[in-house]
């Protein structure tokens, strides 16, 4: 398991209490070890920063981006969000909220796939 910054537990929780649309419907394909019998954790504090989704078995993150993730700034700050999640050693997936809500199957194959491939390693 990654450290974590503590003080990141309450926003975690908050976070977790008002989860958007688009994350409920993806936490219903990946609580309760549906996935290849790994364990998700939602509102994930890793290090410095809350995660939408983490497996520890398979060392991965699951980002789910709303619409605020397409202006340049939030983009400039994902991409060192995710080279420094990547420097911990995880694999980090983004979606963003449509994708998830239209087409979930499809997100919930490339999931299955991606644990699937760093498990058996």
């Amino acid at each position: 398991m990654e450290s974590y910054n503590r003080q990141l537990k309450t926003n975690s929780q908050k976070l977790k209490n008002h989860s958007s649309n688009a994350e409920h419907k993806l936490w219903q394909h990946l609580r309760h070890k549906q996935i290849l019998n790994t364990q998700f954790n939602r509102q994930k504090p890793v290090k410095n920063f809350i995660v939408d989704f983490y497996c520890a078995k398979a060392k991965l993150v699951v980002e789910i981006d709303g619409a605020q993730h397409f202006d340049m700034t939030h983009r400039f700050k994902d991409t060192i969000r995710d080279d420094k999640l990547r420097g911990l050693g995880l694999k980090v997936l983004r979606f963003d909220n449509q994708q998830v809500l239209l087409e979930t199957e499809a997100v919930v194959e490339v999931i299955y796939a991606v644990v699937g491939e760093r498990i058996k390693n």
